[in-house]
């Protein structure tokens, strides 16, 4: 489950409806991008990129201080905060894990039970099939890649962080992404992207786009957890893996568009 020619072959199958699969495009226009052309760029042509401003502004003695830390600094202050009302009932904070200077950074919504537990992101099910992902497309965490969530400690019951919580640890995904410096992040389900875009949209309308997250080029799917109660979508989830190595090779090749 979750290899690559499992995807392949259902790419081609036809979308199955209920819930948020049925507000998914077809697998056929998974990696369509904003002005609905296909996502491999035409000779000479390049991807473009939807700009979104952050919903974080301004600045505070907290977020100045968060912004300052290196990595031991950033992670020890991680592991201490108290900032929000998570931190009540966390067993682990769950700082993120892989290259600090990875060109791919994914970056799911929060901790549940195992990574509580274990205080590493994407250790359960989840993680597993994460992995499977990362291997369909000759990556896996720790090699040129990092993994982190919205939020670092676990939320109750593992509901979706609310507004205020992942508000308190934006500063800390923020310096994160500014001391790695990713080429792509990849958002894994609508509470990241949500986030990350200050977007409301559904998954289905932000895929098969290049969006930009500061400057970053930012492309979108479901997280890992949705797809295991929904296998019809891993053929888009992989349509969506396919655009984004497209992507990553026209930024390495200095094709892409500009991010900034």
């Amino acid at each position: 489950m979750g290899l690559t020619p499992v995807w392949r072959l259902r790419e081609r199958a036809p979308a199955d409806g209920g819930g948020e699969a049925s507000e998914a495009p077809a697998a056929s226009e998974a990696a369509r991008i904003s002005d609905h052309e296909s996502p491999r760029p035409a000779s000479g042509q390049k991807p473009r990129i939807t700009n979104h401003e952050s919903r974080v502004t301004g600045s505070s003695d907290r977020r100045s201080e968060i912004m300052s830390l290196d990595w031991g600094p950033l992670k020890a202050r991680v592991a201490s905060c108290t900032d929000c009302p998570l931190h009540e009932k966390r067993n682990k904070t769950v700082f993120g894990v892989g290259d600090e200077d990875a060109d791919w950074l994914f970056v799911g919504e929060g901790p549940g039970a195992d990574e509580d537990a274990q205080g590493e992101p994407f250790v359960g099910q989840a993680g597993k099939l994460l992995d499977n992902m990362l291997a369909a497309i000759s990556l896996k965490r720790g090699g040129n890649v990092y993994i982190a969530n919205i939020v670092k400690c676990r939320p109750p019951g593992n509901r979706n962080p609310e507004p205020q919580e992942a508000l308190q640890c934006e500063p800390y995904l923020h310096r994160q992404i500014e001391l790695i410096r990713p080429k792509l992040i990849v958002a894994l389900g609508k509470v990241a992207a949500a986030n990350l875009l200050a977007s409301d949209a559904s998954v289905a309308s932000m895929r098969g786009k290049v969006h930009q997250y500061r400057g970053i080029a930012l492309i979108v799917t479901y997280h890992p957890a949705y797809l295991l109660r929904s296998l019809v979508d891993k053929a888009k989830a992989w349509a969506d893996l396919c655009f984004a190595v497209r992507f990553m090779k026209d930024l390495q090749g200095g094709k892409a568009a500009p991010t900034s």
